[in-house]
């Protein structure tokens, strides 16, 4: 049988003022935005892992780069406090379920107090992604880098790491750094690194239980530690102490790394900010009563999906980055 369709169920459905498979406007937009972010999500991650597949034997071994913990200096903790910042945000995305289910049942206190949870666990985790990054920046060992680019990192005969100043000789050597107004075509550098090559060199001559790794992973996921004699040959090629992490090089290892670690991460936590920040203004709505003037809680299960999206990106961005 022939179905026929009038120009009155034309005009029904297209007409507007239509909620097509019952969801409002509102709602439609937000699931139109969270599919094109999830696009955009996707492309960075899979240029990720397209970069650390062809540099994958010197990619940084996540669980040598994260591992520092507040108020825990000096212990080596890998993952913890990453894991902590993945259970907050994971936490919050159930809070922010509870707020929504609470405003289905016009129950504004409920809606308050959850909302206030989701906000308190956005703030922790942003606050916590902005202390990693001061970690990553700042470094804890360092590192030398050779004429080929290659990176050195310094461990003991247990294979344990040593930071450069541990060891490092201190020369009477004064070091100027390159401003603008005092080099060629007005090129300017970054900080200058603590040691120089030259006391690194003389530091690690000194010590002959200290030896060199480089940044090449074995099939056991270790990086290669050198002899003593290898050693010494790799550290005469050395030009450029490397402390900490930039756009430019890191002492973690493959220079891509921190590339997209700072674009990726960065761009996932100015996410987190916007819902906290788009959190705050629907909290202040609440406590003003104006959905419940409204009779409609929908502000915040559409504010609630961006949240759930956003969590949900971060364990796609936590597998990559720090498990696998």
């Amino acid at each position: 049988m022939d179905t026929v369709t009038t120009e009155n169920s034309v005009g029904k459905t297209w007409g507007g003022d239509n909620e097509p498979m019952g969801a409002s406007y509102g709602k439609l937009m937000m699931w139109f935005f969270i599919v094109s972010d999830a696009l955009t999500f996707s492309g960075f991650l899979a240029a990720y892992g397209f970069s650390r597949f062809k540099f994958i034997e010197t990619w940084p071994l996540a669980d040598e780069v994260f591992t520092h913990v507040p108020f825990m200096h000096g212990v080596s903790a890998p993952m913890y406090y990453v894991a902590f910042m993945t259970f907050i945000l994971i936490f919050s995305s159930v809070t922010m379920v509870l707020a929504v289910d609470a405003g289905h049942q016009l129950n504004k206190k409920k809606v308050t107090i959850y909302l206030f949870l989701t906000i308190v666990g956005g703030l922790i985790f942003v606050g916590s992604q902005a202390w990693e990054w001061k970690n990553f920046i700042k470094g804890e060992y360092g590192a030398v880098e050779t004429t080929g680019g290659s990176l050195l990192q310094f461990v003991d005969k247990e294979g344990h790491r040593v930071a450069l100043a541990d060891f490092a000789a201190t020369l009477p050597v004064e070091r100027e750094q390159l401003a603008r107004n005092k080099g060629k075509w007005f090129m300017e550098e970054a900080s200058l690194p603590t040691y120089t090559v030259a006391e690194v060199q003389a530091g690690f001559k000194s010590h002959p239980d200290i030896l060199v790794r480089t940044e090449t992973i074995t099939a056991e996921k270790k990086k290669t530690v050198l002899s003593r004699s290898e050693s010494e040959l790799r550290l005469n090629q050395a030009t450029l102490v490397v402390e900490g992490a930039n756009l430019t090089r890191n002492e973690y290892g493959s220079k891509l790394f921190a590339d997209f670690f700072f674009f990726i991460t960065g761009f996932h936590g100015f996410h987190v900010l916007s819902g906290v920040v788009i959190n705050i203004i629907i909290f202040f709505n609440v406590l003003l009563g104006t959905y419940e003037k409204r009779k409609s809680y929908e502000m915040v299960e559409k504010v609630g999906l961006y949240w759930h999206f956003v969590d949900l990106v971060w364990v796609f961005v936590f597998t990559v980055f720090y498990l696998v």
